[in-house]
């Protein structure tokens, strides 16, 4: 047993709704062990939750990754022994704590390379990216895609890893500043400016054509933007809603724009199995050692001061990753 805390909501609304909470840790029941967090992960997910944009039971638990070393292991645990560094991504909200129970089965063993810090910095954007680019849409060298929030969590890794595949990307972001990140990343071409804009760029630079897939975090906003940049048969994954939920879909509008593919993936789906979440993380792994995934952790927040995190993702003014420490 360990004095802990944790960070939780009682009401859904802004960041000045997080909250301390002090907990007395237990000992792993079967199958389970006990993470001391190093370091943990901020996504937008995160501040859906709070916000309500993704319903929750209240009191509500925040938090969606981690990293930290194993303090205890429960019975029929293997493979996995007090010491060893571990990340988890998936699961029940609850990393915005100091100590986190997590099921064996559903956490990944650190290379001896990879910090706490860039575990908890890459592994849920990085799996996404991972999922995204190679299993949903399934990119191949040669093909276009357009990237938007270019420079953001995934965006930052996405670019990249469609880079290191052979695929042009298009990346968009919101000012001069992160186009530049974006362009260094590995984007083709690296573009700013208002959405509607946006598809009459794209197709200028595919020779009229549009790209294969639009990989859309931002949701609402860029939606018409998205489905206008794509070419025939193209697909639009929608992963995020940054700006807000996309607008209820008229299928005719797939019909018009020219046999379009819509999906709203998520990592979830893609790492249900164990198997796939030890395959997404060692691929993740892989290209981390490769150089093509960096950390980029841009900003650290204290544990206690998530509420200004919050504030600062929800305002665009992050590019890469953030990581709060406990």
């Amino acid at each position: 047993m360990a004095d802990a805390w944790r960070l939780i909501i009682r009401a859904h609304g802004g960041p000045e709704v997080i909250e301390r909470e002090d907990f007395q840790t237990s000992d792993p029941g079967p199958g389970e062990i006990l993470i001391a967090h190093e370091a943990i992960g901020l996504n937008f997910i995160d501040t859906y939750v709070r916000s309500g944009l993704y319903p929750s039971p209240l009191p509500a638990a925040l938090g969606a990754e981690a990293a930290g070393t194993v303090i205890a292991v429960g019975p029929g645990v293997t493979g996995i022994a007090p010491g060893d560094r571990v990340a988890h991504a998936l699961g029940a909200h609850g990393s915005y704590a100091t100590h986190r129970l997590m099921p064996a089965n559903r956490v990944l063993k650190l290379p001896d390379a990879i910090s706490c810090e860039t575990a908890a910095a890459t592994l849920l954007k990085g799996m996404t990216a991972a999922f995204l680019a190679e299993d949903c849409g399934r990119m191949e060298s040669g093909q276009a895609a357009l990237v938007h929030a270019a420079a953001g969590g995934v965006g930052s890794i996405l670019v990249p890893w469609l880079a290191s595949l052979g695929v042009t990307v298009i990346a968009h972001s919101g000012s001069e500043e992160k186009a530049a990140l974006a362009k260094a990343a590995g984007a083709a071409h690296s573009l700013t400016g208002p959405y509607e804009a946006l598809a009459e760029q794209v197709r200028g630079l595919t020779d009229g054509e549009g790209v294969h897939v639009v990989f859309d975090g931002v949701g609402k906003a860029s939606w018409d933007a998205s489905l206008a940049s794509l070419r025939i048969r193209g697909l639009l994954a929608t992963y995020g809603n940054a700006s807000g939920p996309v607008p209820p879909i008229d299928v005719l509008s797939l019909s018009r724009g020219g046999s379009l593919f819509v999906t709203r993936p998520t990592l979830y789906d893609y790492a249900r199995e164990d198997a796939d979440l030890q395959r997404l993380g060692a691929r993740l792994f892989d290209q981390i050692a490769k150089g093509v995934v960096k950390a980029d952790i841009n900003q650290r927040f204290a544990l206690a001061d998530a509420a200004d995190a919050h504030r600062a993702l929800e305002a665009r003014q992050t590019t890469g990753s953030t990581v709060l420490i406990p």
